[in-house]
């Protein structure tokens, strides 16, 4: 039997590297694809009935919109409306990223759209360790909005070890990134779980009754309205926010 000719080491790594090279060519190409599915997303409207008397609008994302045509998301303006900033999944737990969470922070950017970034929080979990690893995947620069606290579970957590682990959560970022983060959560969980340990925290609440102002008894600053807006440059629907202030305001809510 003839001996058997050894591979060498040169050609194990050439071999492996034209094999990542195919493997990031295809998810580029993948990537590419979606993205001009996406640009044919258009729509004649928002889909939605907005609320009245406020001046800048706003969407929030995950991977659940998949790849966003950020330029086209820019663009739409609806008769004086156009969209005015963008909340974009970041982490969640202790390690999980958000696999869109890079390209969405990259490109809203690119694109000129104000944007901010949120953690999902799980309440069995530590607080600091979440913020830690917030911190660890988000850079923040000046024009970004301040870090997002989203909590809205409680997953069988005592009360009182859900409103500390989402204190400790909140301290860790704002001693971090020297501002204070905003809370999200919806009008009844913040009534059951959270209340005036939390007050001083600017709220992004979800509240999707009424039609021109969450009922919530506290200052707000972000409501998110619907869950079933159409934007164009993204496929699915999408949540729509409101901010409770005038261009001046939101601008003094922005990192310097």
């Amino acid at each position: 039997m003839p001996a058997r000719k050894k591979i060498s080491t040169e050609t194990i790594v050439l071999a492996a590297l034209f094999l990542f090279a195919l493997g990031v060519g295809g998810y580029s190409l993948y990537v590419w694809q979606m993205e001009k599915r996406a640009g044919y997303a258009h729509y004649p409207g928002f889909g939605i009935a907005l609320p009245t008397d406020y001046e800048i609008h706003g969407i929030d994302v995950s991977h659940h919109q998949s790849v966003i045509s950020w330029n086209d998301v820019k663009q739409m303006r609806v008769k004086d409306v156009k969209l005015g900033f963008a909340l974009i999944k970041a982490t969640e737990g202790l390690s999980f990223v958000d696999w869109q969470y890079g390209r969405n922070w990259r490109n809203a950017k690119k694109a000129g759209m104000p944007r901010g970034a949120y953690h999902y929080f799980i309440p069995t979990l530590s607080g600091k360790q979440q913020a830690e690893h917030f911190i660890r995947t988000v850079q923040l620069e000046k024009g970004d909005l301040p870090p997002v606290l989203d909590i809205e579970e409680i997953r069988g957590a005592k009360p009182d070890d859900l409103a500390k682990r989402a204190m400790d959560f909140l301290r860790t970022l704002e001693s971090y990134y020297g501002v204070r983060p905003l809370l999200y959560t919806n009008v009844d969980f913040y009534k059951r779980y959270l209340g005036r340990e939390f007050d001083a925290y600017p709220l992004w609440v979800a509240h999707y009754i009424q039609r021109n102002s969450p009922r919530i008894n506290r200052n707000w600053t972000l409501w998110q309205h619907s869950e079933r807006g159409r934007v164009n440059g993204i496929t699915t629907a999408v949540d729509f926010n409101v901010f409770n202030g005038d261009s001046s305001s939101f601008n003094g809510l922005l990192i310097k």
